[in-house]
């Protein structure tokens, strides 16, 4: 059996899809794709890119009418190459830097953005 981390997927519930994506691909770099919709369920969702196997879990921007963006709730943090090229693309793209580049000892350096949703996601890099 192949040793598995414990997040499989996550959601980050937005408002308005399209400023949203805009957003997360202008941090990231990366386009998000679009998944099927589930059911009758009155719900858009976009995927960010992700290789089936490989380390890290999987998620998608949601918009759904039972969820709304948070800063209160559960913080993802997003692998980044370097905290500051990131945050400062989110400040870029509509962003606010809520706490700038941190050391967090031998695993290296975190920082908080609030997203354009008002959302609090964590950035994380080993530089």
């Amino acid at each position: 059996m192949t040793a598995n981390n414990v997040v499989g997927w996550f959601e980050i519930y937005v408002s308005d899809m399209t400023r949203a994506r805009a957003f997360y691909t202008a941090v990231f770099g990366k386009d998000l794709q679009p998944l099927p919709t589930m059911g009758d369920v009155d719900c858009e969702m976009w995927a960010f890119p992700w290789t089936e196997g490989a380390q890290g879990a999987a998620g998608a921007l949601v918009k759904h009418a039972m969820r709304s963006p948070d800063t209160q709730g559960t913080l993802v943090y997003f692998s980044c190459q370097d905290v500051v090229q990131e945050a400062s693309r989110a400040e870029a793209a509509g962003g606010k830097l809520i706490m700038p580049r941190t050391p967090i000892g031998p695993y290296g350096f975190i920082a908080l953005v609030a997203d354009t949703e008002g959302n609090t996601i964590g950035l994380h890099s080993m530089q």
